[in-house]
C-alpha cells in the first residue's frame, strides 16, 4: 500500500465564525459553549447607549413628522385657513364682476371701474389656485417627511433588534470568544459555531505529494483523543490554493462512519492511500541499494541484481521484476 502523509483537525460540518452587527456591550451569554441552538436562537444579548439613543432620535422624528401631517395639525390648519379666505375673497370677487357687468351694460357704471373689479377678480382667482397648489405641494412634502422618517425608525429599530446576536445555523456552540461585559465591536467576531452530530477532516497534504492525491481515495486515522482507534474516511475535495507559509495545501475528507464524542478541532494524523494490491512481492527497504538493486544469495555465490520497484512506502517496497518469493536476500554491510 502506497499513501501520503497528512496532518490536520477534526472539523465540524457548516462550521463558521458568528459575527455581531451592532456594537455594544455584553450583558448575557444565552448560549455558552457546548449548548446546542437552532437556527435563529439568541448567543448573546448586547447593550449600546449610542444605538438606544439613535433610536429614540429616529422615533421623535416619526412621530414629529406623523403629527404634522394629521388632520389638523398647525401647519395644515394654516394653509387650510388660507386656502378658504382666498376661496372667500374670489367668490366675493367673482360676484362683484358679475354686478359691475350688469351695470356696465345699463350704462350706469365707467368701463374704467369694469375693468378695475375684473382684474380684481382674475387676481383673486389666481391666488386661489396658488394657495390651493401651495397647501397639496406642503402636504406632499410632509408626506415625504413622514415615510422617510418612518423608513429611519424602522432601520433604528431592526439595529436595535441585533442586540440580540442570533446562529444562522442549527448546531454547537463550539467556542465564545467574548465574556460578559466586554464590548463588542461592529462586525466582530463573537463565537464559533457548526453542526452538533456531523464532522469531517481538514488535512493538510505537502505540495511535493499534492499532485498524488485525488477525490475519493481512501483515508485511514488516527485521533490522539481515540488512541486505540483507526478510523477511515474518504476525500472530497482538493483545494488548489497553496498555503505559502507552510508550502502545503489543503484536502477535505469525510468519515464512513458517524464520529462519536461531538469535538471539533481535534488533532489527527492521517494516510492517503495512493494506490494498493492484495497480493504483493516486497522486500525490506533497507536492503535496497543505490541503484534500486540488492544482494542475493545463489549456488554460485552473492550476487547483485536490479529490480523495478513497484509501491514503495517508509518500510517496504515492491518489486515488479527481478526477483521472486524464494531469492534469498542479505543484508548489506
Amino acid at each position: 500500500m502506497e499513501a501520503v502523509y497528512a496532518s490536520g483537525f477534526v472539523v465540524s460540518k457548516d462550521e463558521y465564525q458568528l459575527f455581531a452587527q451592532a456594537e455594544g456591550y455584553i450583558i448575557e451569554i444565552v448560549a455558552p459553549e457546548g449548548t446546542d441552538v437552532k437556527k435563529g436562537d439568541v448567543i448573546f444579548l448586547l447593550e449600546s447607549q449610542q444605538q438606544n439613543a439613535r433610536y429614540r432620535m429616529a422615533k421623535e422624528a416619526y412621530d414629529m413628522a406623523s403629527y404634522n401631517y394629521r388632520i389638523g395639525s398647525p401647519v395644515l390648519n394654516e394653509l387650510e385657513a388660507a386656502v378658504r379666505s382666498a376661496r372667500t375673497k374670489a367668490h366675493y370677487d367673482s360676484t362683484n364682476l358679475v354686478r359691475y357687468t350688469n351695470l356696465l351694460k345699463q350704462n350706469a357704471s365707467p368701463r374704467a371701474e369694469y375693468d378695475r373689479i375684473k382684474l380684481q377678480s382674475e387676481n383673486s382667482q389666481n391666488d386661489l389656485l396658488l394657495y390651493r397648489s401651495r397647501f397639496e405641494k406642503v402636504k406632499s412634502q410632509l408626506f415625504l417627511e413622514l415615510k422617510n422618517a418612518e423608513n429611519q425608525r424602522k432601520i433604528a429599530s431592526e439595529e436595535s433588534g441585533r442586540y440580540s446576536v442570533r446562529s444562522e445555523i442549527k448546531g454547537r456552540v463550539y467556542k465564545t470568544l467574548k465574556e460578559k461585559g466586554e464590548l463588542v465591536r461592529h462586525n466582530e467576531a463573537v463565537a464559533v459555531i457548526g453542526s452538533g452530530d456531523s464532522f469531517y477532516l481538514k488535512l493538510s497534504v505537502d505540495e511535493m505529494d499534492i499532485r498524488k492525491v485525488k477525490e475519493g481515495q481512501d483515508v485511514f486515522v488516527k485521533i490522539d483523543a481515540f488512541a486505540d482507534q483507526v478510523f477511515e474516511a474518504s476525500v472530497r475535495q482538493v483545494h488548489p490554493l497553496v498555503d505559502s507559509r507552510e508550502q502545503s495545501l489543503r484536502v477535505d475528507a469525510d468519515f464512513t462512519k458517524p464520529l462519536a464524542g461531538g469535538f471539533s478541532g481535534l488533532a489527527v494524523e492521517a494516510n492517503i492511500v495512493i494506490q494498493k494490491k492484495k497480493r504483493a512481492l516486497v522486500i525490506p527497504k533497507s536492503l535496497l541499494l543505490t541503484g534500486d538493486s540488492v544482494f542475493i544469495r545463489t549456488k554460485e555465490g552473492n550476487k547483485k541484481v536490479k529490480i523495478k520497484k513497484g509501491i514503495e512506502t517508509l518500510d517496504e517496497v515492491e518489486v515488479l521484476e527481478g526477483l521472486t518469493a524464494e531469492n534469498i536476500l542479505l543484508v548489506k554491510n
